[in-house]
């Protein structure tokens, strides 16, 4: 279903119809300089045909958005841009990261997005453009960038919580209580392995925006994309981090586990001497 649509005109929204038969007479309403931004929600089969018959988006493309699960990508096809995006939330409950997807359509005149899964609402990224009239200017660019902004946020907001959690697992697997950590660390590290799949594919995309190199993306916009990949680099390096961390705490974990066990046979020997000597001067033996 379409959950938003709007033509841009010189940086400033223009309200139009959500009905996608609507959508062919707003194209025909662009000016030189304007165009159109549509946002899907897990839109069926037909309904993304005939979004697709309007737009010239090519069936290969559109097939990847119906079915979703793809992995980040950026694929040409004639004038126009494909881009894959993966979306991350985090269940503090269940120390597990979430994931949806969101493919982005990019022509000269427009931009439509194909949301998947709970995350990733792209209400609040299109309501902040909407407030830069001077970002907005730069057309469809923009909303690529909008897009990647809001979805690399949502990583450093996972990567911070992971952060708290791996802390969690340090403190717990040096404390001088017997605890059970190794279920959680693999957890932790299942999790680290599903935000690696979302983020590392997407920055080689997100540098060919940074450098400009990519026909169809305005190579003004270039210093927000680098904005962007310095964030996504952050994210990468603390992924890195907080795995090693995993695996440092894992051994940790396991060398208490062998020392415990080593106290534990020798209080049993222990013991068993003891109720020999005591068995022997009681004439037991």
């Amino acid at each position: 279903m379409i959950v938003d649509n709007a033509l841009y005109r010189k940086g400033v929204r223009v309200p139009v119809d959500c009905e996608i038969s609507d959508l062919a007479a707003v194209r025909q309403r662009c000016g030189p300089d304007d165009f159109v931004w549509v946002g899907l929600h897990e839109p069926e089969q037909g309904e993304l045909d005939a979004v697709a018959e309007i737009f010239g988006l090519h069936p290969l493309a559109v097939e990847d958005a119906v079915k979703a699960h793809q992995r980040p990508k950026l694929e040409r096809y004639d004038d126009s841009l494909f881009l894959i995006l993966k979306t991350l939330w985090y269940v503090d409950e269940e120390d597990a990261v979430e994931t949806g997807e969101i493919n982005l359509f990019v022509g000269p005149d427009f931009v439509v997005s194909v949301r998947h899964g709970k995350g990733g609402s792209l209400h609040q990224a299109r309501k902040a453009l909407e407030d830069r009239e001077q970002v907005l200017a730069h057309g469809p660019s923009a909303v690529v960038y909008a897009v990647c902004d809001e979805v690399v946020d949502a990583y450093e907001q996972v990567a911070e919580s992971l952060q708290e959690d791996v802390d969690e697992v340090e403190i717990s697997v040096f404390s001088d209580l017997r605890t059970n950590d190794s279920a959680r660390i693999y957890v932790l590290k299942r999790e680290l392995a599903e935000v690696r799949r979302a983020v590392f594919p997407l920055r080689e995309p997100i540098n060919r925006f940074a450098t400009g190199v990519v026909r169809g993306i305005d190579p003004e916009a270039g210093p927000y994309f680098r904005d962007v990949g310095d964030h996504l680099a952050r994210v990468s390096e603390t992924v890195d981090n907080l795995d090693s961390l995993l695996s440092t705490a894992f051994d940790a974990h396991l060398a208490q586990i062998s020392i415990q066990q080593n106290d534990d046979m020798l209080l049993m020997a222990l013991a068993s001497l003891t109720v020999w000597i005591l068995s022997k001067r009681a004439g037991w033996l």
